[in-house]
């Protein structure tokens, strides 16, 4: 078996000793799966990611991404993320939203860049939108762009932050879709933080819950195993979320 892309030991991460937004975070993700960082608002899912790319630093515990502590780093990003609502440039356009990690990244012509654009954004459906600002968009036009601008340079492993919720079913099934044939056909690893009992059903492989409560893991394992866990907070998760769906 390969070496994990992401280990994560005794990870602790808050504002202080006292205040933790995540404790005691131990998992691994394999390469080339969807792996899913799931629980309710506020169990420290976004939290958990920010410190995996390097964006917060844990107050104890390590992390290896790709064989690396994740920090800030002049060298080229080995990694791809979507932020939360896609954070695109509202100022520029789809296009120059993509072109942005090409440009500080590489040292590409500007035609090669247009050509990365234009491959970039057919690869997610949105071929036609390169001239288009994000306000002309609609929200799940909107998380695709962002996912083509985190495939850019091309990663092996991509992070994505919520990317189907506030989506209409339909949409939201799309924007599924689309992740689980991109991983697949490109053999990404794909970190996936959702609260979506939909998304989890549909394309994750293994997946690790937090507990909103007391901030720690509160199961690992397939969907179906936490479906079936006998864990009340994982139960309740699984049949809350149901329910609302």
């Amino acid at each position: 078996m390969s070496e994990p892309v992401i280990v994560a030991d005794d990870v602790s991460i808050g504002w202080s000793a006292d205040a933790h937004l995540v404790d005691h975070a131990t998992f691994e993700v394999r390469q080339g799966e969807v792996f899913g960082i799931l629980g309710r608002s506020a169990s420290g899912k976004s939290t958990l990611m920010r410190a995996l790319i390097g964006l917060d630093m844990p107050l104890a515990g390590t992390i290896r991404v790709q064989g690396q502590a994740p920090g800030m780093s002049f060298e080229r990003p080995t990694f791809g993320v979507m932020f939360q609502q896609g954070a695109l440039i509202g100022s520029s356009t789809v296009g120059e939203n993509i072109a942005l990690p090409l440009k500080m990244w590489t040292d590409l012509p500007k035609d090669a860049i247009r050509a990365v654009v234009h491959a970039k954004l057919r690869l997610v459906g949105l071929g036609h939108a390169i001239d288009l600002t994000p306000a002309e968009l609609s929200g799940g036009m909107r998380k695709r762009a962002a996912i083509a601008r985190a495939l850019a340079l091309d990663p092996s492993l991509v992070f994505l932050d919520e990317p189907s919720s506030g989506l209409d079913p339909i949409t939201s099934s799309e924007i599924d879709h689309l992740i689980r044939t991109l991983a697949d056909l490109h053999e990404l690893t794909v970190v996936l933080v959702t609260h979506e009992l939909s998304s989890i059903e549909r394309i994750i492989d293994r997946c690790i819950m937090l507990d909103h409560v007391g901030k720690r893991i509160a199961a690992t394992g397939t969907p179906q195993e936490l479906a079936n866990s006998p864990d009340p907070t994982v139960n309740r998760f699984f049949r809350r979320t149901a329910e609302a769906a």
